[in-house]
């Protein structure tokens, strides 16, 4: 056999091997389960165009099951506690309501059994502006509430050991310094809205193992740095994170807050998060159907 067929036939078998490779490597691809995560809706009686819990919750489901260059991701949303059957499998559960919705839903223990076992277990959870809330009457005396574990903080509406503080101000939201997944591609942006400030992390201050990823200097009249955007790494090997923003429904359409809002509900579910953030594209406004047409302008 000359030597030319003979490099001729190895050649031939070396594309056969890289084209059957390719079709094994594409099936894994295809094969590769979705993530799973929850977005919880709790009740709000904020006016249209402030909250829009629901269809808020449909931005995010929207911007997270059309995910650009990363693993399948499948978001569900629920108008109503799914319960602990249903939740088997979801690597993270995101609320959005006034208040955490679990302490104004029907059944709050059962809902907070289900929530105690699920991130026992690692889930991750995600409250997004006012379901960062706590009042008086659902907490001790001293402020404690599983929500300070599970979340590293939480904004304190009406407490007695504590006062947060909710108003509409125009505030420049500032990344934190260093390499945190939450941080990567997107950059300090100025809005109107509402960043609830003095928010609560404990008495002695947040724990060791709650992180800053964002701030702002407020109230405007006497500018502090203000955490407004916090993760946790619980002991349990699952990740919190809450985010007090954003209170107008406009504001999604932020590129800067989305992806802040997308890198840190991926960080949570344990996504490997892109060195530019996660990526997304949105329709108009009036697409997720907010609750009166001035919401979408």
């Amino acid at each position: 056999m000359g030597s030319h067929r003979l490099l001729g036939i190895i050649a031939a078998g070396c594309v056969a091997l890289i084209v059957t490779l390719s079709g094994i490597s594409g099936v894994v691809a295809a094969d590769t389960p979705a993530t799973r995560i929850a977005i919880v809706i709790g009740p709000s009686s904020h006016p249209p165009g402030t909250h829009e819990v629901e269809a808020g919750a449909r931005v995010m489901e929207h911007c997270l099951n059309h995910l650009e260059g990363m693993p399948p991701v499948r978001a569900e949303v629920y108008t109503e506690w799914p319960g602990a059957a249903r939740l088997e499998g979801t690597a993270s559960i995101v609320f959005i309501g006034d208040l955490f919705p679990p302490v104004r839903m029907p059944e709050p223990e059962r809902i907070m059994a289900d929530l105690a076992a699920m991130m026992d277990r690692g889930c991750g959870l995600v409250c997004v502006h006012y379901a960062t809330g706590l009042r008086a009457e659902h907490v001790a005396n001293d402020g404690d509430h599983p929500l300070l574990r599970w979340m590293g903080g939480y904004f304190a509406t009406g407490c007695k050991h504590h006062q947060s503080v909710a108003r509409v101000v125009k505030a420049t939201i500032t990344p934190e310094a260093g390499e945190h997944p939450v941080l990567r591609g997107w950059k300090e942006f100025t809005f109107d809205d509402e960043p609830y400030w003095n928010n609560y992390f404990g008495p002695d201050g947040p724990a060791k193992n709650v992180t800053a990823l964002a701030s702002t200097m407020l109230p405007p009249e006497a500018p502090t740095k203000q955490t407004v955007v916090w993760g946790v790494d619980r002991a349990d090997g699952g990740r919190g994170l809450g985010i007090v923003m954003p209170h107008y429904y406009r504001n999604w359409w932020n590129e800067d807050l989305r992806r802040l809002v997308l890198n840190g509900i991926g960080w949570t579910a344990k996504l490997d998060i892109p060195a530019d953030g996660v990526n997304s594209t949105l329709p108009a406004p009036a697409a997720f159907n907010p609750a009166a047409a001035e919401a979408a302008k």
